[in-house]
C-alpha cells in the first residue's frame, strides 16, 4: 500500500479487508438494530458469484440476500423471546425463513410472532453448549476432525474420518463423547489443515516464509488467522515493504491475531474482489445463520461462495483443536489463512483451515470476527 504506485496501492489498501469476518465490540452493538446499510443493494459482482457458485439465477441471489438480512434481525428476537428454552436456529434456503428450536411450547407464540418458524427439540442450546464444553476436555485422535453443536438435530456432531472410523482411538473418543451429552456421530469427515503457504510473490502479506491472507480492516490494523504468525513478528506486503507487526496471536484454542498497519500503509472497508467480483464494501458484523449464503476472498484461490454448515465447531488440527468455529462448503486453499468470510456486507470471520480445493471442493472453517474484536478490543473498518 505505498504511495509510489497509486494503482497498486489501492488495490493494496483492499487486501486490508480482503478476505470475510463478522462484527467487534461496538460493531457488534451496531449490528443489533438494522440500519440503511442493511437495505444497500447487492453489488453485481457477488450477485454474479452466488450464481456461479450456488446455482442461483439472478432474481433467485438477489431474494436469497434479502431473506437472509431478515433472518439476521429475526434470529436476534427470536432468541431473547425464546429464552432459556432456545435451542439454536437454521435458515432455510427453500423457503427464505428462520427456523428456532425451543425445547417447549410454552413460548412457540412468542417465537413465532418475531417471523421465525418453530422446531420442538429435547435439547437447549445451553445443554448442547455444556456438553460440547466436556467433549472439548477429551484428548482427540488424529482420526477425529471435529465437533461442533447441531441445532436440526438437537445434538453435538462428532466428525470422524471416513478412513479412521474402525480405529480404536477413534472408538474409544466417540464412546465417552456419548458419556458427555447426546452425540450424532458423522462417519463421512476429512481430515482438516491450516491454509498457511509458502512464499509467493505478488500476493497480500508474508512473515518469513509463510504467506496469508488479510481479513478485515480495523481501526489501526488488520485481522487474520493466528496461525500466521507469532506476537511481534513482522509483516511485509505484496511489494516487500513493511506494514507492522502482529499485535496479539492465538493458535491453538483459537485461530486469530492482529497485525498493526503504519509506515505508508492504510486500512479500508474492503474486501477484494480479485476480478471475479467487484470489491466488496463492509458495513458490519452480522452474524449470519446456519443455513445463509457465504462467501470468501484470499490470495490463493480468490472468490468462492457457498453455505454456513455449522457453528461452536471444535476443529481438531495436527497441532491442536481450536473451538468456537464456524464451518462453511466454501473452497479454500493454501495461502488462504486469514482471508476474508462475509456473507452480504456484513463480515463473519477470517480464514482457518479446511480440506479439499476449489477443483474438487471441500470444507472450510473460519474463526468468527465478533470474539476476535472482542478479545483484542478491535473496532471494525466500515463503509
Amino acid at each position: 500500500m505505498r504511495r509510489k504506485t497509486v494503482l497498486r496501492s489501492c488495490l493494496s489498501a483492499a487486501l486490508l479487508l480482503s478476505t470475510v469476518a463478522a462484527g467487534v465490540t461496538t460493531q457488534a452493538s451496531a449490528a443489533e438494530t438494522p440500519t440503511a446499510a442493511d437495505n444497500a443493494p447487492a453489488s453485481p459482482g457477488l450477485i454474479t458469484a452466488m450464481q456461479r457458485d450456488l446455482g442461483l439465477t439472478e432474481t433467485q441471489a438477489t431474494a436469497r440476500l434479502k431473506a437472509e438480512a431478515t433472518a439476521r434481525t429475526v434470529e436476534r428476537a427470536a432468541k431473547r423471546v425464546a429464552g432459556g428454552s432456545y435451542g439454536g436456529s437454521w435458515f432455510e434456503a427453500d423457503s427464505g425463513k428462520l427456523t428456532v428450536a425451543i425445547t417447549d411450547n410454552v413460548r412457540r407464540e412468542a417465537v413465532e410472532a418475531t417471523g421465525a418458524r418453530v422446531a420442538l427439540v429435547e435439547h437447549s442450546e445451553r445443554q448442547l453448549d455444556a456438553a460440547l464444553a466436556r467433549i472439548d476436555k477429551l484428548d482427540a485422535p488424529s482420526g477425529v476432525s471435529g465437533w461442533h453443536v447441531d441445532p436440526k438435530s438437537s445434538s453435538v456432531v462428532v466428525d470422524v474420518v471416513a478412513a479412521r472410523k474402525n480405529d480404536n482411538d477413534v472408538q474409544a473418543f466417540v464412546t465417552q463423547a456419548r458419556q458427555a451429552g447426546p452425540v450424532t456421530v458423522d462417519n463421512s469427515g476429512q481430515a482438516p489443515r491450516t491454509l498457511a503457504a509458502g512464499t509467493v510473490g505478488g500476493d497480500p502479506y508474508y512473515t518469513g516464509n509463510v504467506r496469508c491472507s488479510i481479513g478485515f480492516s480495523v481501526y489501526g490494523g488488520f485481522v487474520t488467522a493466528g496461525h500466521c504468525g507469532q506476537p511481534s513478528a513482522g509483516v511485509s506486503g505484496w511489494d516487500g515493504s513493511y506494514i507492522g507487526n502482529f499485535q496479539g496471536s492465538s493458535f491453538p484454542d483459537n485461530d486469530y491475531a492482529w497485525v498493526n498497519v503504519g509506515s505508508g500503509w492504510w486500512t479500508v472497508p474492503v474486501v477484494l474482489g480479485w476480478g471475479t467480483v467487484s470489491d466488496q464494501l463492509v458495513r458490519g458484523s452480522g452474524e449470519a445463520p446456519v443455513g445463509a449464503s457465504i462467501c470468501r476472498s484470499g490470495s490463493t484461490s480468490h472468490w468462492h461462495c457457498g453455505t454456513v454448515l455449522a457453528k461452536n465447531e471444535t476443529v481438531n488440527y495436527s497441532q491442536g483443536a481450536v473451538h468456537q468455529m464456524t464451518k462453511t462448503n466454501v473452497c479454500a486453499e493454501p495461502g488462504d489463512s486469514g482471508g476474508s468470510f462475509i456473507s452480504g456486507d456484513q463480515a463473519q470471520g477470517v480464514t482457518s483451515g479446511g480440506w479439499g480445493n476449489c477443483g474438487s471442493g471441500g470444507e472450510t472453517w473460519y474463526q468468527p470476527i465478533n470474539e476476535i474484536l472482542s478479545r483484542y478490543g478491535l473496532t471494525l473498518h466500515t463503509a
